[in-house]
């Protein structure tokens, strides 16, 4: 089985990159982790391809989670060790998903424990199968979470109900992601690709400019004051104005016509 992060298919503006490594219940190795960052740099580049879907092999899981026995070997080899090998390249992949200038949705078909759930925290949209399974088990092994779990979960769901599931570990199932924020909606295990497929579809009808500044926008402002979230988002419209995507939309509206955007 190849540790690696594959494109399984790119169809009408969709890339679809699928987490291979079943076998480990397509746990994230460092290989993997760099596969992702990899992969996601040639996709941003990429002028055919306006939104990404993340998913994993097999139908077992998303992701379980970092791969144990590989950051076990940094944690013995010491602090500076763990925090370079796998503390920072993990916390570079999820800051890349969610700063990502193209939509990237999370297609969770099983577990997502661990890593696996904070790359769906960090995801800026989400879809999950009835069968999947999410938690956040790091207190198990008497660590914190280390992708980014103790920030972004509290903002998706929470401060009380993200230390509950923080401190706890325990696993909780779709329906109750969908109440916390993890996801945008819960499907039947059949329909999660085409659902997936769908929703990116919807976005990809649109300017990939104007995409790319609500999303900029909204990951950058999320965190910061009313006043300095306002001052992104006019920053964003201000970089629209001159785009001839921003003259077709308007155009296109007065002239009851569907906009035919160019990206420029």
């Amino acid at each position: 089985m190849s540790d690696i992060l594959l494109c399984d298919r790119r169809d009408d503006g969709i890339a679809v990159l699928t987490l291979n490594r079943p076998h480990k219940l397509n746990a994230i190795s460092y290989a993997l982790a760099d596969a992702v960052l990899a992969a996601l740099d040639r996709l941003e580049t990429d002028a055919g391809i306006g939104a990404v879907i993340l998913t994993g092999a097999g139908d077992r899981a998303f992701s379980a989670g970092g791969d144990i026995p590989e950051f076990s070997a940094s944690v013995a080899a010491g602090a500076e060790a763990a925090l370079r090998d796998f503390v920072r390249r993990g916390q570079a992949m999820t800051a890349r998903i969610e700063s990502f200038g193209k939509p990237v949705i999370v297609a969770v078909n099983g577990l997502a424990y661990g890593g696996g759930c904070e790359i769906t925290e960090a995801a800026p949209l989400a879809v999950a199968s009835d069968r999947a399974v999410f938690a956040k088990p790091e207190i198990a092994l008497g660590m914190p979470p280390t992708f980014g779990g103790t920030q972004r979960l509290p903002r998706l769901a929470g401060r009380k109900r993200a230390l509950e599931l923080l401190l706890t570990g325990d696993p909780f199932p779709a329906a109750r992601a969908l109440e916390l924020g993890l996801v945008n909606a819960v499907v039947p295990h059949a329909a999660l690709m085409d659902t997936a497929v769908g929703l990116a579809r919807r976005i990809l009808r649109h300017s990939p400019l104007a995409v790319r500044s609500i999303l900029t926008a909204t990951t950058r402002g999320i965190n910061a004051s009313i006043g300095e979230g306002l001052a992104m988002e006019a920053e964003q419209f201000g970089r629209m104005v001159p785009t001839a995507d921003l003259r077709e939309g308007l155009d296109a509206w007065m002239a009851r016509r569907t906009p035919r955007y160019s990206g420029r």
